[in-house]
C-alpha cells in the first residue's frame, strides 16, 4: 500500500500497490501492519456500502461526537466521487480546513479519515457505490453534521447537487 499524507494532518490518501501480470493485478486494500507502521488506527468495527443512483448525489457532512468518534477508510468501488473531509479539531493548525479527493473505480484510491473530521461526498457518476470501513459502531445519539455549503467552510463543488437528504440540506449554520 502506498501512503500519501495530505495537507490535513493525520489524513492519508492510500493507493493499492499493484502486482501486475498477464491476468491483471493483485493489491492489498487493508493491512494492519502497514497501517500501524504509519501510526494509523487498525480497529475495524463496522463496514458499510452506500449505493447512489444519480450523479450529483451529496451525502454529508457527517461525524460522530465523543465517545463515539470514528476513523473511516473510504473507497469508491463503482463510479466516482468527490470525497470531502473537514478538520474539526480546535487544537489543529488546519482547524476548519477541508480537503477534496476524487475516488473512483478506476484510480482505486482510498481516503483515511481520522477521528474528529467531518466527511461527505458528491457522486460524479450514476450508479456509484462507496465502501466504508469504520473503527467504531454507528451511534445515532452521537451523529452530527453540517451543510456542505455552510459559509464557515467555503466548500466548492464541481457539479450541481441534484439529490440530497432533507436532513443534510437543513442543518443549521455551524457554531464551532
Amino acid at each position: 500500500m502506498i501512503f500519501e499524507e495530505t495537507a490535513l494532518s493525520g489524513a492519508f490518501i492510500i493507493e493499492p500497490e499493484r502486482l501486475e501480470d498477464e491476468r491483471g493485478f493483485f493489491a492489498r486494500t487493508w493491512c494492519q501492519r502497514e497501517l500501524e507502521e504509519h501510526r494509523l488506527e487498525t480497529r475495524l468495527a463496522q463496514c458499510n456500502i452506500s449505493f447512489n443512483r444519480v450523479e450529483g448525489t451529496f451525502r454529508g457532512m457527517h461525524y460522530q461526537e465523543a465517545p463515539h468518534e470514528e476513523v473511516k477508510l473510504v473507497r469508491c468501488t463503482r463510479g466516482s466521487i468527490l470525497d470531502i473531509i473537514v478538520d474539526l479539531r480546535p487544537e489543529s493548525p488546519t482547524y476548519k480546513e477541508h480537503l477534496s479527493v476524487e475516488l473512483s473505480e478506476d484510480n482505486r484510491r482510498m481516503l483515511y479519515i481520522p477521528t474528529r473530521f467531518a466527511h461527505g461526498f458528491l457522486t460524479l457518476a450514476d450508479s456509484t457505490e462507496v465502501f466504508y470501513q469504520m473503527s467504531e459502531f454507528y451511534a445515532p445519539e452521537a451523529a452530527r453534521g453540517f451543510r456542505w455549503n455552510d459559509p464557515a467552510f467555503e466548500i466548492q463543488l464541481p457539479i450541481e447537487v441534484i439529490v440530497i437528504s432533507e436532513r443534510d440540506q437543513t442543518y443549521p449554520d455551524v457554531s464551532l
